[in-house]
């Protein structure tokens, strides 16, 4: 019987398997089959992808240092402290961020405490101006790392607000033909960029981790965050929400509308409002920021002298390029801070094909192989007094414009160096500053040309992408049109290529129709095949988005993939005359800033170097012709003892060291008020930012160089003429 039994099943011939076997094997096959099919497991795991990510300086510092001390913060302080950090998405705690801004005030105090001490150890003279100068940076310093949360968390919000418009249009499309909440949020989040997305992303991982248990629990949550900042965001996602309960179809779709009108119409107030209170703030920074400033450098030559050693070119540094720029720096963030959110640039820089320009490091080495030997120029006054250098050369080590052969100012020196007890101060040359002149020029090309190089071809790619974008608005229209006329999307996309000859979107249409007609690709494939898909020769978000709409709603019927792609034109379309409309808002703020740092500025800081320069040129005249005459009186100008016994020269801030602290005050004042500006047009912007910085450090900086050149030849050979006819 044995035999007959394994004849007719083979299979069983060797042994029957056990019941815990068949269990363990098929409970494998379910496991499998499960994992690979869950529906949000590649999501889920692109999200903790984007979640891990590198820390940024701000976290690395906080976390090194942070963790050397211990400090307990008041409550109220750490819960607002901790709310920036949450925003920003910051992995420090608020003692750490406290700690950190406290060892950078005492490490800025003990540093200014050890140089003033190594200063009167060599000098036998205590620099009081100086520590009281450093008390002040130190101040600052606390300031900037005890805010660094807030303003990092208020650059977060602006990038994400600024897509804030978009993500309501994605979801409201999506909602017009398949009414379902989690659906639509997945959409937006995909089709999104940068930090909006990941925190639609965040809605869904809360409800996978089991924190919320609904999709809808979740997202009031997230829309907590922006009560405060953005409420029309928040009441256009609960129009949404009650969207969902409306049995009538007209009613439901019209909610939808005015959930995407209610946020336009939000951002539209905020910003006019905001237009209004930017005005005198931003007319207060330039004043106290810039004129008054660069006013009180003209008299620093002699108020120097008057003042004897309290005041030495150390201080107007450590004043005019540390303490006052941070003082405008402050006043610039209490501006971006006020700004609402909901408007500005949403294009992402890592989408664009010439990312890879943006990065690269050799913009760097160019622009400093560029700018370094105008660098060394500028330091020849002081490298010429390195002993090896004249004494290889043959030639004193501050020539006179004789001795170098030169046939005028003959018998003046070229620096002016003055030797006074056993060391040398200067230079006060007007030559020397003419020098001088080369380093903030050679600071300024560094920056110019290194985000001239990363950001043109970027600007120029984001410039034709817009023209694309504003031309492809139409033909959606008219794509719409088609297919509301009941021909199939293979079809229309024919008719769309024919009708929109002449512009730049006719290739996208004629290409997708090629590969459908051609190639027999289907309609998704014709757009986004990876090798011959239209889409790959249009790399913009407005144009992807819309063909996956279109897909998705061709599923539905050509009637709602017609509506849709018409929604999207009608809300494109209004969103463009709204943006429009606030930068006419925003215009004449904005160039009178922009007019006032690329051109007043530059002026009003040239003309007052010719000014220093000409009243140490006037003073150097008359001590030399009382050294080489003897004699004290001047016809016309009186005892020229008294003169230089009052002015002592020795005692001046040499001109050079004026020159140098406008020329480097100048580039840090049109960084920051280039950032400012770029901000309150259009949100925060990187690629913006560099290429304006490279347009108006190069136009700034030249004309200062200019009016200074001019200033100092007219100024210096002017006192010299008058001074020659008096003697």
């Amino acid at each position: 019987m044995r035999y007959i039994y394994n004849a007719v099943f083979p299979s069983y011939s060797i042994k029957m398997a056990s019941s815990e076997e068949v269990l363990r094997k098929y409970s494998n096959v379910i496991e499998s089959e499960m994992s690979s099919s869950a529906k949000t497991s590649e999501d889920y795991e692109q999200f903790k992808r984007d979640m891990i990510l590198k820390l940024t300086k701000y976290e690395k510092w906080a976390k090194s240092l942070g963790n050397f001390i211990k400090l307990k913060i008041a409550e109220k302080d750490r819960i607002k402290i901790q709310n920036y950090l949450n925003i920003a998405h910051l992995d420090v705690t608020p003692s750490q961020a406290l700690a950190l801004a406290l060892l950078s005030m005492l490490s800025v105090f003990f540093l200014t405490i050890m140089i003033a001490l190594g200063i009167y150890l060599i000098t036998e003279k205590f620099q009081l101006m100086f520590v009281f100068l450093g008390l002040l940076a130190s101040g600052f310093i606390f300031y900037y790392a005890y805010t660094m949360p807030q303003r990092i968390a208020n650059s977060w919000r602006l990038k994400a607000s600024s897509q804030m418009v978009p993500a309501i249009l994605y979801v409201v499309v999506y909602m017009k033909h398949t009414s379902n909440l989690e659906r639509a949020v997945e959409f937006a989040s995909q089709h999104l960029e940068g930090p909006l997305a990941l925190d639609f992303k965040k809605v869904f991982y809360d409800v996978e981790i089991g924190k919320f248990s609904t999709i809808k629990a979740s997202l009031d949550n997230y829309l907590n965050n922006w009560k405060d900042y953005s409420p029309e965001f928040i009441e256009s996602f609960h129009l949404i929400e009650s969207s969902l309960y409306e049995p009538s179809e007209s009613r439901r779709v019209f909610i939808l509308e005015k959930s995407l009108q209610v946020i336009l119409d939000g951002v539209y107030e905020k910003m006019l409002k905001y237009s209004r209170e930017i005005r005198s703030p931003l007319t207060n920074i330039y004043m106290l920021g810039i004129i008054l400033p660069t006013l009180g450098l003209a008299i620093l030559p002699l108020a120097s002298t008057l003042l004897a050693d309290i005041i030495s070119w150390p201080h107007i540094m450590i004043l005019f390029n540390i303490i006052i720029p941070f003082l405008v720096f402050y006043m610039t963030s209490e501006v971006l801070l006020k700004r609402p959110g909901g408007y500005g640039e949403t294009s992402v820089l890592e989408l664009n094909p010439d990312y890879s320009k943006y990065t690269s490091k050799k913009p760097w080495i160019t622009a400093f192989l560029i700018t370094f030997p105008l660098l060394i120029i500028g330091l020849l006054p002081f490298i010429m007094q390195i002993p090896f250098i004249y004494q290889s050369l043959g030639i004193p080590s501050d020539p006179t414009f004789e001795q170098l052969g030169l046939p005028f100012f003959q018998t003046s020196k070229i620096f002016e160096f003055i030797s006074v007890d056993k060391s040398v101060v200067g230079p006060f040359g007007f030559f020397a500053v003419l020098l001088s002149l080369l380093i903030p020029l050679s600071i300024a090309l560094f920056f110019s040309i290194s985000y001239s190089l990363k950001t043109k071809e970027l600007i120029k790619s984001r410039e034709k992408t817009k023209q694309l974008e504003s031309e492809f608005t139409n033909s959606l229209f008219i794509l719409g049109n088609r297919l509301g006329e009941g021909i199939p999307a293979e079809i229309a996309f024919a008719k769309v290529s024919e009708s929109t000859q002449g512009q730049m979107t006719q290739n996208f249409f004629s290409i997708a129709n090629q590969n459908m007609q051609q190639l027999g690709m289907s309609l998704e494939k014709a757009i986004f095949d990876r090798k011959r898909g239209a889409l790959i020769f249009y790399p913009s978000s407005l144009i992807s988005t819309s063909m996956k709409i279109l897909i998705e709603s061709v599923k539905k019927g050509l009637q709602v993939a017609a509506r849709s792609l018409m929604s999207i034109s009608d809300y494109v379309k209004n969103i463009d005359k709204i943006n429009l409309r606030l930068r006419d808002l925003l215009a004449e703020v904005v160039s009178d800033m922009k007019s006032n740092m690329t051109f007043l500025a530059p002026l009003l800081s040239g003309v007052v170097v010719g000014l220093a320069t000409m009243i140490t040129t006037i003073l150097s005249k008359l001590q030399t012709f009382q050294e080489i005459t003897g004699s004290n009186e001047i016809s016309g100008i009186g005892n020229i003892n008294q003169i230089n016994d009052f002015f002592q020269l020795d005692k001046m801030i040499p001109p050079y060291f004026i020159q140098l602290t406008i020329g480097i005050y100048l580039i840090e004042i049109v960084f920051i008020l280039t950032i400012t500006l770029v901000t309150v047009d259009s949100g925060k912007d990187t690629l913006k930012e560099k290429y304006d910085l490279s347009r108006y450090l190069r136009s700034s900086m030249l004309l200062y160089i200019a009016t200074s050149l001019v200033s100092i030849l007219a100024l210096t050979t002017l006192a010299s003429v008058v001074l020659s006819g008096l003697v």
